[in-house]
């Protein structure tokens, strides 16, 4: 057994039971529990896991791990469009950039409702690449998912 796996088994507790939502309330639970972590420690662990950002019902946005979350779930998603800093698209693709630690859950809404027939997404902790379904389609499927997640907003 590592020296993290005793944390990374704390966090996912904390993870499923819903005990905290930020990195900072992960931090003060964690460090609670005599675990003496910083917020970078948490991000990279929260990686690790494989942590998803998400919306819940009651609109709080929260960390899960993937197991913890229904494959379809209908989510809130208010105040989406506060995640998005630019869109930027080519021919192919597109990219968002977003608040760091957002870019799942901006991903999550575009793969459950593919607006302009997004074909799917790739994301990482800030950015997302977009696969759009053909060139001439680029910018209006742009177009469309910058308005879904307006309104959302």
């Amino acid at each position: 057994m590592t020296a993290m796996e005793p944390r990374l088994t704390a966090l996912r507790r904390l993870l499923s039971e819903g005990l905290a939502s930020t990195q900072e309330e992960l931090v003060r639970e964690l460090r609670n529990l005599e675990y003496n972590v910083t917020q970078s420690t948490i991000s990279r662990d929260l990686r690790r896991l494989g942590a998803v950002k998400f919306i819940d019902h009651t609109g709080r946005t929260a960390y899960r791990l993937p197991a913890d979350l229904p494959e379809r779930a209908p989510v809130s998603h208010d105040g989406l469009s506060e995640h998005v800093i630019s869109v930027e698209y080519n021919s192919s693709m597109a990219v968002i950039h977003t608040l760091p630690g957002s870019a799942s859950l901006v991903a999550r809404f575009l793969d459950q409702t593919k607006p302009g027939g997004v074909m799917g997404t790739i994301a990482g902790d800030d950015t997302i690449f977009v696969a759009l379904p053909s060139k001439p389609a680029a910018s209006v499927v742009v177009s469309q998912v910058t308005t879904a997640l307006r309104s959302q907003g």
